[in-house]
């Protein structure tokens, strides 16, 4: 049975990114903080879902998590969907910490840090309201009748609201669940004959994951600046070795036949959307096409070209 290859998520993708990176490395630093931010933002994520568990609501309701949506060229990624037979309500989580300041005059966002600097960035009433057009216009081309409203959810435990933006609902993690009744109260019940799983249905099955480039071309990394070699889970160091049908870690013993498919998801993350049979041997360390054959046969990858010129991707 072939195995399916998928590309790493971002926290994954970063971590492993700059273990092939020296620490002198000009993007390391950067990249660090990178991973703090995305980090943090998840675990903020993971709050907002555990205390979603708290909503009860006497009406049918599903909950939809990183949902990604395109018209056209237009894509969008939102953190959660409400479906109710109200409205529908885009969450937004936000893991900002410190002051919170909306300017509503110049509608921009800035946060004060507990060293006194001042930080502007982009403001997340304007992202909510793009994403409530964006959803407006998908039901309307898929002619669902159903309004849409929107709440902005800061995650960070030491975030204090300063100032909040006007006509859009925020609140903090622990107000999220009596914001969220607040908003289906003011919709009357106008859409009893939608079907939520149909809707839901639509929503899942017409799912375009954002495509991002691969990172050495997103952070302008050369690749030629990655340590070879294949990753060693317990190790953490790329300290693997092909012996026979398994691989076998230099420094610690452990063995894993799979130790390969995680090179593979690296090396499309972060070089490129295809590899060949020498791409695979140099990005991995280890000499024999014959085994790169093998292990690349072995693999759910659509193939291009016959031979040594063959070339492998992601399948769609």
């Amino acid at each position: 049975m072939t195995k399916k290859i998928s590309l790493l998520t971002q926290a994954d993708a970063l971590t492993l990114l700059l273990a092939r990176l020296s620490c002198h490395h000009p993007q390391r630093q950067f990249l660090e903080r990178e991973l703090y931010w995305i980090t943090a933002g998840k675990r903020g994520e993971n709050r907002m879902q555990k205390k979603f568990n708290e909503f009860h609501f006497e009406g049918e309701f599903h909950i939809l998590w990183d949902v990604n949506l395109k018209i056209d060229n237009w894509s969008v990624q939102m953190d959660g969907l409400l479906l109710t037979k109200r409205c529908v309500i885009i969450i937004e989580s936000k893991n900002i910490s410190g002051q919170l300041h909306f300017d509503e005059q110049t509608d921009e966002f800035f946060r004060i840090n507990s060293a006194g600097e001042k930080t502007v960035m982009e403001n997340p009433k304007i992202q909510l309201n793009k994403h409530i057009r964006f959803l407006t216009q998908y039901f309307k081309l898929h002619k669902i009748n159903l309004p849409v409203s929107g709440l902005v959810v800061f995650t960070a435990k030491d975030s204090e609201f300063i100032s909040k933006p006007r006509g859009v609902a925020s609140c903090k993690t622990y107000q999220m669940i009596e914001y969220l009744l607040k908003i289906l109260q003011a919709f009357p019940l106008e859409a009893e004959m939608i079907k939520l799983t149909k809707l839901k249905k639509l929503i899942l099955t017409n799912q375009t994951p954002y495509k991002k480039l691969p990172l050495c071309a997103y952070y302008f990394i050369d690749p030629i600046d990655l340590q070879p070699g294949v990753y060693c889970q317990t190790c953490k160091a790329f300290t693997m070795q092909r012996n026979k049908r398994s691989w076998v870690c230099d420094y610690c013993g452990v063995r894993d036949a799979s130790a390969h498919l995680l090179a593979l998801q690296e090396y499309f993350t972060f070089v490129g959307p295809t590899i060949t049979n020498q791409k695979l041997r140099n990005f991995c360390g280890f000499a024999s096409r014959a085994v790169a054959t093998r292990l690349l046969g072995q693999l759910d990858l659509e193939k291009t070209g016959e031979s040594k010129a063959s070339s492998y991707c992601i399948r769609e």
